[in-house]
């Protein structure tokens, strides 16, 4: 076989040159890719080399030499960085392997067409170098685009810690700049997500970048943005205290994304709407107030945080809470623990009913006097009357304070977000991630 290449060497070499040639103009012609991408002297010269290494990879093999794949690698690399898609990579290759052994049997006819049949073994040799180039191309390729995907992932982490932590005297000119990176409008409606951190292993865990809605970058949307093409963008971020998501409304209404979080099984907090990417980090740390208003022991669930204000006005200060449980219901607080529920649970109740004491008994399955007898004893131990509006209000909000340190009292408080000019959460992996596969 060597001797054989060695002979027809002149010719072949011409005919290589003309292969690469129709090679070339094919390609331009038949794969936009490369007609977008490349300029025909480069995409040529590159054809060129790969059939001429091939060839020489011919005459290694008929030695038992293993073929040279450097360049094959600087190949798939090479297209990597330009965009190309790899199966257009891999097809140039396959059509390449096709003229060259053309070439190679016109060569070998035109010198002595009584030497084909000593060619045909070559061509198992020759198909298996062209496999092991294109394979070679395809792996520097995958890896040159995981290397990049990694860049890129980690490039909207940062981004997105820019826009939801803030801080810092620039952090206005750093949130605009980072917004426009992520492809973000200056003015729109935007919302923030914050889930609840892990419980133990097998807990918390969601079943699915992608994130809610299709986007660009995080998956879809984002580090992770992902979702329906038809609702919300969300870009999600994954830390190690929780995930959270950056999520572009659009025309959408806030509900939305407790639709797009009800098949995930999730606790989420939901932030209100704002209007500026500079208003991210602000509503972040509402959104973890609205998480903090529903208890691990409620179950999943969205929590939007303009539905549960009182609640969250109690969450939001831990030392005010304890002051208002002490003051306003701490006599009730001091009974028999059974007689403080059944007192609690009626206020509750009542409270929820608008303050129908109908209402209550039926949902309570006791008499609408019993329920009147409980409340009249609330009212006794508190000093506290139920016809006053300004009463109403705090025991209401001692109510909530009582609930929410009952929640809370045998389950780990949720992450807090970081304070002004804090850094960055490292990323956290303890969790699979609700943004949908991308």
């Amino acid at each position: 076989m060597e001797r054989i290449i060695e002979e027809i060497r002149e010719d072949l070499n011409r005919r290589i040159a003309v292969a690469a040639d129709r090679l070339t103009d094919r390609t331009l012609t038949e794969d936009p890719a490369y007609a977008a991408l490349l300029g025909r002297s480069e995409l040529r010269e590159r054809i060129h080399l790969t059939l001429s290494q091939a060839v020489e990879g011919l005459v290694r093999g008929a030695r038992g030499l293993p073929a040279e794949l450097a360049d094959a690698r600087a190949t798939g690399a090479l297209r990597a960085g330009q965009g190309v898609p790899l199966a257009s990579v891999r097809r140039t290759y396959r059509y390449g392997g096709r003229l060259l052994w053309q070439s190679l049997t016109e060569a070998v006819a035109a010198h002595d067409r009584a030497e084909l049949p000593r060619l045909l073994p070559g061509a198992v040799v020759l198909w298996d170098v062209l496999d092991q180039m294109a394979d070679a191309a395809s792996e520097a390729y995958l890896r040159v685009e995981a290397e990049r995907g990694e860049r890129d992932r980690e490039l909207r982490a940062a981004l997105l810690d820019t826009l939801l932590d803030g801080g810092g005297p620039a952090a206005e000119a750093a949130a605009t700049a980072a917004a426009a990176r992520l492809g973000l409008p200056e003015r729109g409606r935007f919302a923030v997500i914050v889930l609840a951190a892990p419980g133990p292993a097998g807990a918390g865990g969601t079943a699915t970048d992608g994130t809610a809605a299709g986007g660009p970058g995080a998956g879809g949307p984002g580090l992770g943005a992902g979702g329906a093409g038809d609702g919300p963008r969300v870009w999600w971020r994954v830390r190690a205290d929780g995930e959270t998501g950056l999520a572009e409304l659009g025309h959408h209404p806030l509900e939305s994304l407790r639709a797009l979080l009800g098949p995930l099984a999730v606790r989420a907090g939901v932030s209100p709407v704002v209007a500026a990417p500079t208003e991210l980090a602000g509503a972040r740390r509402l959104a973890a107030l609205a998480l903090r208003t529903a208890p691990a022991a409620s179950g999943p669930g969205t929590a939007l945080l303009d539905e549960r204000l009182p609640a969250a006005l109690v969450a939001s200060d831990p030392e005010l809470a304890a002051r208002l449980r002490r003051v306003v219901l701490g006599p009730v607080l001091a009974l028999p623990p059974e007689d403080g529920r059944v007192l609690l649970d009626t206020l509750g109740t009542w409270l929820a009913c608008r303050g129908s004491t109908t209402y209550a008994a039926q949902r309570l399955y006791c008499h609408r006097n019993t329920v009147s007898n409980r409340l009249r004893r609330l009212e006794r131990l508190t000093g506290r009357a139920l016809s006053d509006p300004a009463h109403v209000v705090e025991l209401a909000l001692a109510h909530a304070a009582v609930r929410q340190r009952a929640a809370t009292a045998t389950t780990p408080a949720p992450a807090t977000p970081p304070a002004a000019g804090a850094g960055p959460t490292p990323a956290g992996t303890g969790r699979r991630s609700p943004r949908p596969p991308g």
